[in-house]
């Protein structure tokens, strides 16, 4: 693989860990460096160096620790009528992410919970306990319509604490049992674990697994999503489903100007080398208190670039950091979206990905679950 001039091949080498930018700095392991209120919290905290114990950069304070908290869902399935999203059901098993990717367009949403989008988002997770029972009490609602689940929609069902929880794995045996069709967005390769029960999915139609993948550069990504799967590993991942039988498809997402967008071509090639057979592409959104998160990830980690980056962001969103209008929210638009967009479409055809992003799964072998009774299962 040819290797890019050597001022642009490692963004992050004229920023060392040791040199903050800012009062704010950089914490192994996790994607953002401060925690901000969010927009529904009426408290506001400030932190101030009084000169004396130079905490606010004291390299020697704890890292914040990965906390779950159980949450007991009322209802599971969420519905949405977006026309840019390609499915009308979701399950998503976590709160919060722990894989800390900083530009996570879902991070706001810790603020309904009164907690913070920055680092409060990838380390006070919920985990719903009860998933697997109310699933169940969902898809057996007399009104029920069939439709594919998508299983990640918001944060990732593979996050490192799925392996305790175990919770989307529950949602698959449920779904299996039913014989639901399901799709699954990851960037774990943890996916692997539960071939046993995706391999008889795909059999019978009923599943289709997505990969993200928007850089193969390790140092760049142990940035941007520090405690995801490594690139090459999400690329045998892809290998190890396809070949067991489990349709698979590539989202290079989410594309950032100037930062990873150079890697399309050779993300797409590899992923095709490995089994994918379809693939997608979003570019980058900042809604809501993102925008600051981001800036802030810029300043700390490609300071060099911040300006580049966030004046190419704009041009994409009509002027702004950010346009939630559905027809260019995904993709952008204007010149560099355009060219986003030729480049992804010249290298699908070149790598024989299908024109169609999803496969159509079989939504009629679907055997609602039976509800609970004091009888037992005796009728």
């Amino acid at each position: 693989m040819d290797h890019p001039p050597p001022d642009d091949h490692d963004l992050l080498s004229s920023f060392p860990d040791d040199q903050p930018a800012s009062l704010a700095r950089a914490v192994k392991g996790r994607g953002a460096a401060s925690n901000p209120e969010g927009r529904f919290e009426t408290v506001r905290h400030q932190a101030e160096d009084d000169g004396w114990s130079h905490a606010l950069l004291d390299e020697t304070a704890p890292r914040p620790r990965t906390e779950v908290t159980e949450e007991r869902a009322r209802s599971l399935i969420s519905r949405n009528d977006s026309p840019d999203i390609h499915f009308t059901q979701a399950i998503n098993p976590y709160r919060g992410c722990e894989h800390g990717c900083i530009y996570c367009f879902a991070r706001p949403s810790h603020s309904y919970l009164n907690l913070s989008p920055g680092l409060d988002f990838e380390t006070k997770l919920r985990a719903k306990s009860n998933l697997a029972e109310v699933l169940r009490i969902d898809l057996a609602k007399r009104g029920y319509v069939v439709s594919p689940i998508n299983i990640g929609s918001n944060t990732d069902p593979y996050q490192p604490v799925e392996k305790r929880w175990r919770l989307t794995r529950a949602a698959l045996q449920v779904l299996a049992e039913c014989h639901h069709p399901c799709t699954i967005v990851t960037k774990n390769a943890l996916v692997e674990r539960d071939l046993d029960i995706l391999v008889p999915m795909a059999r019978e139609n009923l599943v289709q697994v997505f990969i993200s993948i928007n850089s193969l550069d390790n140092r760049l990504a142990a940035k941007l999503e520090p405690r995801a799967s490594a690139p090459h590993r999400r690329i045998k991942a892809i290998r190890m489903l396809a070949d067991a039988g489990v349709p698979v498809g590539v989202l290079v997402a989410p594309i950032i100007p100037a930062l990873n967008d150079k890697d399309m071509e050779v993300v797409l090639e590899q992923s095709a080398d490995a089994g994918a057979r379809c693939a997608g592409y979003t570019t980058l959104r900042l809604p809501y208190e993102l925008k600051a998160l981001f800036r802030e990830w810029l300043a700390l980690h490609v300071p060099q670039r911040a300006d580049h980056v966030m004046s190419l962001v704009q041009q994409m969103n009509g002027g702004r950091d950010y346009d939630s209008d559905f027809s260019t929210r995904m993709r952008g638009q204007g010149v560099f979206a355009d060219l986003l967009r030729r480049r992804f479409d010249i290298a699908s055809r070149r790598h024989g990905y299908a024109r169609s992003r999803e496969l159509l799964l079989d939504i009629s072998r679907f055997v609602p679950p039976r509800k609970p009774s004091p009888q037992g299962d005796l009728f």
